[in-house]
């Protein structure tokens, strides 16, 4: 079947001159696809009369009299802003017009628009923000990236079974392994919430690996790492800051004098592999996981590749069937824990 993707093409720091391409892009990749392009009449009609590829005839316009401002407090975009691009392209959703939304606007008020238009599945407390990041092996799944500072035990087992759900369907691994973000691997470490979390995953029939550490992300130890909000996003952003400093020692290094450029005439070949293999735009989309509907959110700066990464993500998504995945193995997960344990952990009153 078809997927359609609704696109705010309004959302990020570039809006149409990256969305629309970055959806022209997506849609030559993927032919079966459609997209739905949400946004004013004007920039948008204009934009879409620049572009010559065949594919644009898979791309329809949905109009839009608002635009949600990139630092606009969420409540206001929720509460005053019904008409916006962000707010339409969930609600495409929400009516069955399109399988996936994806937006590089506002995060906040993406996270409060979805969750307020679409709600969230059975089982689940708190939608969760999650993405790939790379490693030694390939990639691993982190989550969550910051949409709850704080979070109960409960909640935390909620997100690894989210993230293994999404794993399975997306990287085609049955079983998933599941790391607990600590401080160190042993039992006894962590606070309370962290060491009650450990015992619940033990307990969930999930393929636990135990705790992990923050180097063990980048070693590719597990396919799913779980944390709160506050501690992934800071291990996101300093990840971020690294990737970047160490660019940049690099170029000044092979810019300090002619001897050094003429090496880096040389290098340049595994100087390119190498800033392939970490390129952010890569791995750019991060998925509001937990929701009755697929949405991801893309960076805001993000250029044509980086959207279409996004892009890509979210028909994925959708085509694999990652919210009845969920719900699958919520239930599968409710079904194993202890009787005391699974009613306050997974409840389907949710």
């Amino acid at each position: 079947m078809p997927v359609t993707v609704a696109v705010d093409a309004m959302g990020g720091d570039h809006g149409p001159s990256v969305t629309l391409p970055a959806a022209i892009e997506f849609l030559e990749a993927v032919p079966e696809a459609r997209v739905v392009a949400v946004g004013l009449l004007e920039p948008l009609t204009a934009a879409l009369a620049k572009i010559k590829s065949p594919a644009k005839a898979r791309i329809a316009i949905e109009a839009a009299s608002e635009v949600v401002e990139m630092h606009e407090p969420p409540a206001d975009a929720l509460r005053r802003k019904k008409d916006s691009s962000m707010r339409v392209a969930v609600n495409l959703v929400k009516d069955g017009r399109a399988e996936a939304c994806v937006s590089a606007g506002n995060t906040g008020a993406l996270m409060a628009i979805s969750r307020f238009v679409l709600k969230t599945l059975p089982g689940v407390d708190r939608p969760a923000i999650a993405s790939q990041l790379p490693t030694r092996k390939g990639v691993t799944t982190v989550l969550d990236l910051g949409a709850n500072v704080n979070c109960s035990p409960e909640q935390l087992l909620q997100f690894a079974v989210m993230g293994t759900a999404l794993v399975s369907a997306v990287d085609h691994i049955d079983r998933p392994t599941v790391g607990l973000l600590n401080i160190g691997e042993e039992d006894i470490k962590g606070n309370d919430v962290v060491k009650e979390t450990a015992e619940l995953l033990k307990a969930s029939g999930l393929n636990f690996h135990g705790n992990v550490e923050g180097d063990d992300i980048y070693k590719g130890t597990t396919d799913v790492v779980v944390c709160d909000g506050f501690v992934g996003n800071v291990a996101l952003k300093t990840s971020e800051g690294l990737a970047g400093m160490l660019y940049d020692f690099l170029k000044a290094e092979f810019t300090r004098n002619p001897l050094t450029r003429l090496a880096a005439v040389v290098a340049y070949p595994v100087l390119k592999s190498f800033g392939r293999r970490i390129d952010p735009r890569r791995y750019n989309g991060a998925t509001l996981l937990g929701l009755k509907g697929v949405v991801v959110k893309s960076h805001g700066g993000a250029d044509v590749m980086a959207f279409r990464n996004a892009l890509m993500k979210a028909h994925a998504e959708a085509a694999e069937g990652v919210l009845e995945r969920i719900a699958t193995r919520m239930a599968a997960t409710h079904a194993a824990m202890p009787a005391t344990a699974a009613n306050g952990s997974l409840s389907a009153d949710a």
